[in-house]
């Protein structure tokens, strides 16, 4: 299970920043994630300030015609990312590195959904909003925006967290360094099927085949800098760009990945840091791990 660690570092959260409050220092336009609407604005004007096509910011934010906006309300404002990939990195990883669908990053960029990426090759990065997915075209020499980066989203506090089932806990979570370590999560024993359920409200941002450790698993994104991950699945049932809400149905257990008998493996993830799952969930007295 120390394989763990090189996959968690690929988990990430969205791209769309969060609606963060208004600094006392007005934001540059050309780099604001969020701007919010002073007395006056129009989508126009905001959108070329921000240098962001009109439209993007529509589909962003789901506006609706005539586009009227108000005063301090909080617009998305999507922007164009990319990414240079690096050896050894895979169209999966580079997905959960952003926290968005892979389908999603290969329409953006003209690419099949099993095409290979190459080293050095440049992809852009659609935006994900709570709204929709802004596949925005290549830039002919695109550039990160600042603004973008994963250490801009707001540090939220973590949603409340529910228990995925109800079984034994097989294996804690332990920390790297510690002996037979790290293990980035918890396993949970449960009988093959049983029903897999979101800890939290959230949307689905990965649902299929994990790299091998982990067999079929789901992401879900909660908002914030906050993920839940789901694995060793016998089946998913769910899919990307769902949005589920706490205590629906996710998957069923399985035996996928590196599980040896029926059992979920279950991570909670701030800013793609694992943190201990058994910290954010409700207290139980039943689930203790196997002596």
């Amino acid at each position: 299970m120390k394989r763990f660690g090189a996959f968690g570092l690929a988990l990430a959260v969205l791209l769309a920043a969060p609606l963060l409050a208004e600094d006392a220092k007005a934001p540059d336009p050309k780099t604001e994630a969020v701007h919010v609407v002073k007395a006056g604005e129009t989508l126009g004007g905001i959108a070329a300030r921000a240098e962001v096509p009109r439209v993007l910011i529509i589909e962003a934010n789901g506006l609706k015609e005539p586009y009227a906006l108000r005063a301090g309300q909080k617009l998305v404002i999507p922007r164009r990312r990319s990414h240079t990939v690096k050896e050894g990195e895979t169209g999966f990883l580079i997905a959960l590195d952003y926290g968005v669908p892979w389908s999603s990053i290969a329409a953006a960029n003209g690419l099949k959904f099993g095409d290979p990426v190459k080293t050095g090759q440049k992809l852009a990065i659609p935006t994900i909003s709570s709204k929709a997915v802004i596949a925005a075209a290549p830039a002919a020499s695109p550039s990160p925006s600042p603004s973008a980066s994963p250490a801009a989203l707001a540090d939220t506090p973590a949603p409340k967290f529910a228990w995925p089932l109800s079984g034994k806990l097989r294996r804690p979570f332990i920390l790297a360094g510690a002996k037979d370590g790290p293990h980035e999560g918890i396993d949970l024993l449960s009988s093959q099927g049983t029903a897999v359920r979101a800890s939290a409200a959230g949307k689905v941002i990965f649902a299929g085949q994990g790299p091998e450790e982990y067999g079929l698993t789901v992401i879900l994104f909660h908002g914030g800098r906050w993920t839940t991950t789901y694995s060793f699945l016998s089946k998913v049932t769910v899919k990307e760009g769902d949005e589920i809400k706490a205590g629906e149905r996710v998957g069923l257990v399985g035996e996928t990945g590196m599980a040896t008998e029926p059992q979920l493996h279950f991570e909670v993830r701030k800013n793609r840091v694992a943190l201990d799952p058994v910290k954010f969930l409700p207290k139980v007295k039943v689930l203790q791990p196997n002596k």
